[in-house]
C-alpha cells in the first residue's frame, strides 16, 4: 500500500509539475486581449491540432460515453466515424479555413463576435453570448462529475472533494493564462491521453483474447446472459453488442439521434472548438492540423467505446455479470470499475492522469468561452466598454462558471454524463449551427434570417430538452413539477427523440425562408467579410 501511494504521489506530482510550468510560460506570453482570446494567431498546427483534439476529448467521453457503449455496444462506433468525418475534417477544411479568414478579415476574438460581426448585429453576440454562459455550465459540470466518479471508484477519495480539487486547478491556470494557458496545457495532456489509451486498446484485446475473440465473445454474450437482464433490453430494441438496436426502437432512437447525430454533428457549432480556428496564422497549418487530429480522435473515442462494450466479456467471465449489473445500474461507473479491476494499480493511477488531462483540457476551454463569453460578448458589447475590462469580467466569469459547474457536479443524478453532454451539443446546434454554416458559406443569408433561426432553434432545444426529452427531462425533472408527468407526449418515438432532430431542422429551414424575404447584406459587409476566401 505504501509503495502505491509513492508511485500515485510521484505520478501526480510530476504531472502538475509540467502543467505548472506550461501554464506560466503560457501567462508569461500573454500580454493582451488578442493574446488572451485568440493567442496572438500564431499557433503552431500541433499545438492547435491537439488542443482541438484533447478539448473535444473529455472525461464525458472517455468515462460517460465508454460506460454507454457497455450499455449500447459497438454502435457506438458510428460516432467514432462521425467525429473524424464532421468534427475533423469537415470542420478543419471547410468551416476551420473560412472562420479563420473571416474572423481575421472582422478582428473577431470570439464565436459569438464572428457571428455578431459578420452579420453586422449586436444582439447576436450578447445573446449567443448568453446561450454559452447560461447553458455550458452542464457541459462542464458532467466533465467534472467524469473525473470525480473515477477518483472516487480508483482511489477511494471522497467525491465531493475530487469535484472542488479539480475545478479550482483547472481555473487558476485558465484565469490567469488565457488562451495561451488552455492551449498550451491542451498538447501536454494531449500527448499524455494519446499515449495511455493506446496502451489500453491493447490491453483490452489481451485481457479479452485477442480482437477476433474478444469481438465473438461479445457477440455470444448476448445468449449467455441472466435471462431477466436480456429480457429487459429486447424489450427495448437491443439485439446484442456488436449489432445495431431494432430501427425505429428507443435503444434506435437514443444511439443515433442523441448520441451519434447529437455530438456527430454538433461538434461542428462547439464555440469552444471553433475559435481555434482563429487562432492559427494561415490555411497551411489547418491542412497540417487535419491528419493529427484525426488519429487523435479514432484513438481516444474508438478505444473508450471498444473498451466499454467489450468490458461486458471481463466482467461476464471474471463474475457471471455483465457490466451494468457490476455497477449497480450506474453507466458513468462501467469504466473506472473495470480499470481498478481489471488492470494493474499503477496502469489505474496512468488512466488517473488520462483523465484529470481529459478533463483540465475540456474544462479549461469551457470555462475560457464561458469566460469570454461574459466579458467580450456581453458586458462589452452591452457597455460598450473595452480593453482591460473586458478581460477582468472575463476572469470573473471563468470563477462564476466553475461555482455553477461545481454546484451541478453535486445536484445532477446518475447516468447523466453521456446525456449532459449530448444536450449541450444539441442546443449549440439548434442555436448556432445554421448561422455559422450560412456565415461561412452563403452570402445571401441575412441578419433577420439567422437572427429567427438562433432565436426559435434555441427556445424549441431547451424546451424539448426540458418538457420531452425524456432522458434530459427526468433527470431536470421541470415537467414533472409542472404537469405532473415526465414528458408532455409520452406516445413513441417522441420521448427518445433528440432535440436535435427538431430543432435544427426548423432552425435550417426559418432561416432560409427569413432571408430570402428580407433585403439582402450590403456588398460592403460581404466584400470585407469575404476578402481573400
Amino acid at each position: 500500500m505504501a509503495n502505491d501511494i509513492l508511485v500515485l504521489s510521484i505520478i501526480v506530482l510530476i504531472y502538475l509539475a509540467l502543467v505548472i510550468y506550461v501554464g506560466y510560460v503560457a501567462w508569461r506570453r500573454t500580454k493582451s486581449a488578442d493574446d488572451y482570446m485568440v493567442a496572438g494567431r500564431t499557433t503552431h498546427p500541433f499545438i492547435m491540432a491537439l488542443s482541438y483534439g484533447a478539448t473535444f476529448i473529455s472525461t464525458a467521453a472517455i468515462v460517460g460515453f465508454g460506460g454507454t457503449a457497455g450499455v449500447y455496444g459497438m454502435g457506438l462506433l458510428w460516432l467514432t466515424f462521425l467525429n473524424i468525418l464532421v468534427g475533423i475534417f469537415i470542420a478543419f477544411v471547410f468551416f476551420g479555413k473560412r472562420t479563420r479568414k473571416i474572423g481575421h478579415n472582422l478582428s473577431a476574438l470570439t464565436f459569438p463576435e464572428f457571428l455578431s460581426k459578420r452579420f453586422n448585429s449586436r444582439f447576436i453576440q450578447y445573446f449567443s453570448g448568453a446561450v454559452i454562459f447560461l447553458g455550458m455550465p452542464l457541459y462542464a459540470a458532467v466533465v467534472l462529475i467524469g473525473m470525480a466518479r473515477f477518483v472516487e471508484t480508483t482511489l477511494n477519495i471522497n467525491y465531493n472533494f475530487a469535484l472542488v480539487a479539480l475545478a479550482v486547478i483547472v481555473a487558476l491556470y485558465v484565469i490567469f493564462g488565457g488562451i495561451r494557458g488552455v492551449m498550451y496545457t491542451d498538447a501536454l495532456q494531449g500527448t499524455i491521453m494519446f499515449v495511455v489509451m493506446a496502451i489500453l486498446l491493447v490491453a483490452i484485446y489481451w485481457i479479452t483474447g485477442g480482437v477476433i475473440a474478444g469481438n465473438e465473445a461479445l457477440t455470444n454474450l448476448v445468449n449467455v446472459v441472466p435471462a431477466k437482464a436480456t429480457a429487459t433490453a429486447t424489450a427495448t430494441g437491443f439485439t446484442g453488442w456488436t449489432s445495431m438496436p431494432t430501427f425505429g426502437s428507443p435503444f434506435w432512437w437514443t444511439l443515433v439521434s442523441t448520441l451519434i447525430l447529437g455530438v456527430g454533428i454538433g461538434v461542428l457549432s462547439q464555440p469552444q472548438l471553433a475559435v481555434r480556428f482563429m487562432t492559427v496564422k494561415s490555411n497551411k497549418e489547418l491542412n497540417r492540423a487535419v491528419l493529427i487530429g484525426g488519429v487523435f480522435i479514432f484513438l481516444m473515442t474508438g478505444t473508450a467505446f471498444i473498451v466499454g462494450a467489450l468490458s461486458n466479456v471481463y466482467f461476464f467471465d471474471s463474475m457471471g455479470k455483465i457490466a451494468m449489473q457490476v455497477v449497480g445500474g450506474n453507466a458513468d461507473k462501467i469504466i473506472p470499475a473495470f480499470i481498478a479491476m481489471a488492470l494493474p494499480v499503477w496502469f489505474a493511477y496512468l488512466f488517473m492522469i488520462t483523465l484529470l488531462s481529459a478533463a483540465m483540457s475540456t474544462l479549461s476551454a469551457q470555462f475560457h468561452v464561458q469566460g469570454t463569453a461574459l466579458g467580450r460578448d456581453v458586458y462589452e458589447t452591452v457597455s460598450g466598454k473595452k480593453g482591460g475590462a473586458s478581460v477582468m469580467v472575463a476572469r470573473l466569469g471563468i470563477t462564476v462558471a466553475v461555482v455553477i459547474a461545481v454546484i451541478l457536479g453535486f445536484l445532477l443524478p446518475a447516468n447523466i454524463i453521456a446525456v449532459g453532454t449530448a444536450m449541450w451539443f444539441s442546443i449549440t446546434a439548434g442555436a448556432f449551427l445554421t448561422m455559422y454554416a450560412f456565415a461561412c458559406f452563403w452570402k445571401r443569408s441575412t441578419k433577420a434570417g439567422v437572427i429567427s433561426g438562433l432565436v426559435v432553434g434555441t427556445v424549441i432545444s431547451l424546451f424539448w430538452i426540458v418538457f420531452e426529452y425524456k432522458k434530459s427531462a427526468e433527470a431536470l425533472g421541470i415537467c414533472k413539477a409542472l404537469t405532473g408527468q415526465s414528458v408532455l407526449i409520452t406516445a413513441q418515438p417522441w420521448p427518445t427523440v433528440d432535440s436535435i432532430v427538431i430543432a435544427l431542422p426548423i432552425a435550417f429551414i426559418l432561416t432560409v425562408v427569413v432571408s430570402l424575404l428580407t433585403k439582402p447584406p450590403s456588398k460592403e459587409l460581404i466584400d470585407k467579410s469575404f476578402s481573400g476566401v
